[in-house]
């Protein structure tokens, strides 16, 4: 920059990160000067509309507007100031760019402000009577070492309001000086060291980048195993064909809200959806308690299934029958936020059997279950609500009752069977 200050051309003009390269040597070239007039004309072709929002730019117009985070403040007040630039503005120019390298951030650190804000921010510095600092990149983000005091000042001195008070290329070298401190006298040594660095930095950098993504593939398979059983999720994560399964006995519990059409029907379609998720949020809270698997809802119905192949040695029936009293205990508590005065009432099922399960689909994959099984634990669930009078019941089939009995537990009363289907 000393030497292109001081030749013919006398200022680069669009000095940014873009147009410092680094070649195979680890020495820095400065690209991109001697085009100011051309670039000039294609900006202004390219140059948004007047009042346009800056959430609608997109291609040349947002790489223009883009292009003038390194602009000085007094040739963005300037639409008609040269098109080569000034010396003054190169300087301004380069502290961005000491900035960017730095603190390893945007021109401008992290920030949640669009280049067209940032741009006007700068463009429009506060009045000299407010005694506030015109809008620049904030030094605190600046790393260790990098946060020194002669950094610090040099960046303030470099992008002053006041295009008179930068000091020139000449000085800016000067002051740096304190960088090279430890540096070998020979190229080699110093490039060898510049590559040793560099490396350390690198792997830094790739082990930072792995953590991110491992935390990342944790979120994954967390949200993974929450929709389907582990064993399958582990199956699809693998490339493999999800075969289905036969389970010879598992116990069913299906649930929904009485009187849930008639509520629905005095609600609003939010006040239903804020109903359903604070309900089933707190159901889902309460299964996470037993060995059991929540295959499904379905409006204001609630599928749970236990006894599957994660859990083979759990007294699947009693496990289920506690559950659905739980959640029993809880729906009493629950209060409906927009219609406070009014309880809820759940009406359950319980059936126990064989069934077989599956993934149905490849887009949006569902672990399913099918058989009698499925069929007769919901006719108890709507048997239930014929019985209850009034109040919350969990209505049992014999085979579930039995099983609980062999398993030592006795949770839920055993109804008989439902008036459509003889169950023995």
């Amino acid at each position: 920059m000393v030497y292109l200050h001081e030749s013919p051309l006398r200022s680069h003009g669009d000095l940014r990160s873009a147009n410092c390269l680094v070649d195979s040597r680890w020495v820095l070239k400065v690209a991109d000067f001697g085009l100011a007039q051309l670039k000039h004309n294609a900006e202004r072709r390219n140059a948004a509309p007047a009042g346009r929002p800056p959430e609608t730019l997109q291609g040349p117009q947002l790489s223009v507007v883009s292009g003038l985070l390194w602009r000085a403040p007094e040739l963005l007040r300037d639409p008609d100031g040269p098109p080569e630039g000034t010396p003054c503005g190169d300087v301004y120019s380069f502290a961005i760019v000491l900035f960017e390298t730095l603190a390893r951030a945007g021109p401008f650190g992290k920030t949640n402000l669009n280049p067209t804000e940032i741009v006007e921010r700068v463009r429009h510095p506060p009045p000299v009577e407010s005694r506030k600092c015109p809008f620049r990149p904030p030094l605190s983000q600046l790393p260790e070492p990098w946060d020194a005091d002669y950094v610090r000042a040099l960046l303030s001195d470099c992008w002053a309001e006041a295009p008179e008070q930068r000091p020139d290329f000449k000085a800016v070298r000067a002051r740096l000086r304190p960088m090279r401190r430890g540096l070998k006298p020979s190229i080699v040594d110093n490039m060898l060291a510049m590559m040793e660095t560099y490396a350390t930095n690198l792997e830094a950098l790739i082990d930072q980048r792995t953590d991110q993504l491992a935390q990342e593939k944790r979120r994954a398979d967390a949200l993974l195993y929450e929709m389907l059983p582990r064993t399958v999720a582990d199956q699809l994560k693998r490339g493999r064909r999800v075969e289905a399964e036969s389970f010879d006995s598992v116990t069913i519990y299906f649930s929904d809200i009485v009187g849930f059409t008639r509520l629905s029907a005095q609600s609003t379609a939010m006040e239903v959806v804020e109903l359903l998720n604070e309900l089933y949020t707190c159901f889902d809270a309460v299964i996470d308690h037993y060995a059991v698997y929540k295959v499904e809802t379905i409006g204001d119905a609630y599928m749970v299934v236990g006894g599957l192949a994660r859990h083979p040695r759990v007294a699947h029936a009693s496990q289920v029958a506690s559950m659905a009293l739980h959640l029993l205990r809880r729906v009493r508590h629950f209060r409906i936020r927009h219609r406070p005065q009014e309880r809820l009432m759940l009406r359950v099922g319980l059936h126990s059997g064989p069934v077989c399960a599956g993934v149905v689909g490849s887009k949006m994959p569902r672990y399913c279950l099918f058989g009698d099984t499925v069929n007769t634990a919901a006719g108890h669930q709507v048997f239930a609500a014929g019985s209850s009078n009034g109040f919350q019941q969990c209505d049992t089939s014999a085979p579930t009752h039995d099983i609980q009995c062999t398993e030592g537990h006795h949770s839920c009363p055993d109804l008989g069977a439902p008036p459509w289907q003889g169950i023995s």
